[in-house]
């Protein structure tokens, strides 16, 4: 197996540390504070193409795949896992419109979309739970050529910055039957409603969606009547978990870069900390962590990047990358000691982040049944 980045994957890899690092490092003491994204910040993200990564060439993106994406959100989330958390809901929301939009939708928002001038979402999750999308209780009622939704859509990501949200809804006329629909700027009777207080992911938003008598044209429609569990499932699977794979990647790398310098530099009984096996211990596991981490996510990408099916392998990637952030992140605290604990080191925001990301697309207990049914389909 060849490991190396090409050329456009290495180059992407570098423009986006160099983002993180000389532009964005600058604003997340702010971010943190006002839990909210700068709008430059975004612009810039933008300007440098990082929306458009996904996105075929014939809409003006970059067309790169999953691989690109997942470098870029790890280098991006090693400094704000809120704004790698923006970014890859972003795509997701992307994601429906590529791989089942009409041309007519390709061309009406794609474009726009790798420009940055419309944020992107996927609206599942209902107060009925996220882990059963089948218990969605949006509805949507055939009114001429239109049709008429009611329904609210709780902890969706970017619920008060998506200018373009896909919402499943479940229809009227056979309540088995589930559909995407597009909420755009045109559709009167959807609204931002109450926004959460998360105790990390400072500066992406969350909130909810409500819909009232919500007026959408059936060309707004991804794919077909009845297709919506299909697609939510589908973009979820390869994208959802994919990004969140992402972040934590992001989160591993920061909490290793960070445990590192500190046990260098910390002098305990004349000889710096790192030189304790105890603290050694830690590190390893850190190091294993983020490698292994690495290992599953970009196994993942490149099976989707193949055409491969790839969602028991994006599961694997999501289930031991996100547990491993928790892990590592608390390891970087507890070698930092109460200092880590402090909210003016970055390292305590690395654990709040790294809870955040546990429940975000699909549970650990949800990518655990993915990949026991796999097993289990193999093997017997």
């Amino acid at each position: 197996m060849d490991f190396k980045f090409n050329e456009d994957q290495e180059m992407l890899s570098k423009a986006a540390r160099s983002f993180a690092d000389e532009f964005l490092a600058e604003y997340v003491e702010g971010i943190e504070e006002n839990d909210e994204m700068p709008r430059e910040v975004i612009e810039e993200a933008a300007a440098r193409d990082f929306m458009a990564v996904t996105i075929p060439e014939e809409y003006d993106g970059l067309g790169m795949g999953h691989l690109a994406r997942i470098i870029l959100l790890e280098e991006i989330s090693r400094v704000s896992a809120a704004l790698g958390m923006l970014l890859q809901v972003w795509h997701l929301g992307i994601h429906p419109i590529v791989r089942f939009g009409s041309e007519e939708q390709k061309q009406k928002y794609l474009p726009r979309m790798a420009a940055g001038e419309l944020l992107a979402g996927l609206a599942v999750t209902e107060s009925t739970g996220g882990s059963d999308p089948t218990a969605v209780q949006t509805e949507a009622v055939k009114d001429g050529d239109d049709y008429i939704l009611n329904g609210r859509k709780v902890y969706i990501t970017s619920s008060h910055l998506s200018k373009v949200v896909g919402v499943m809804a479940r229809m009227a006329d056979d309540p088995k039957s589930f559909t995407i629909f597009l909420l755009d700027e045109d559709c009167p009777g959807w609204r931002a409603g109450r926004q959460e207080k998360k105790i990390g992911f400072k500066g992406s938003n969350t909130g909810d969606l409500i819909m009232e008598d919500c007026r959408v044209p059936a060309a707004n429609i991804i794919g077909k009547i009845g297709d919506g569990l299909k697609i939510g499932l589908n973009s979820i699977g390869e994208v959802g978990r994919a990004g969140m794979a992402a972040v934590s990647l992001g989160i591993l790398a920061a909490s290793l870069e960070d445990a590192v310098k500190f046990s260098n530099s910390r002098v305990l009984g004349g000889k710096a900390i790192n030189k304790n096996q105890a603290i050694q211990i830690k590190l390893a596991d850190m190091y294993m962590d983020l490698e292994m981490s690495r290992l599953l996510a970009y196994k993942a990408a490149t099976l989707g990047d193949e055409g491969q099916r790839c969602d028991t392998e994006m599961a694997m990637a999501k289930y031991y990358s996100s547990e491993a952030s928790v892990r590592s992140a608390k390891a970087a605290c507890d070698i930092h000691g109460g200092l880590g604990y402090m909210m003016e080191t970055p390292t305590q925001r690395y654990l709040r982040d790294a809870l955040l990301v546990i429940s975000s697309a699909g549970t650990t207990e949800i990518q655990q049944i993915i990949v026991s049914k796999a097993a289990i389909k193999k093997y017997s």
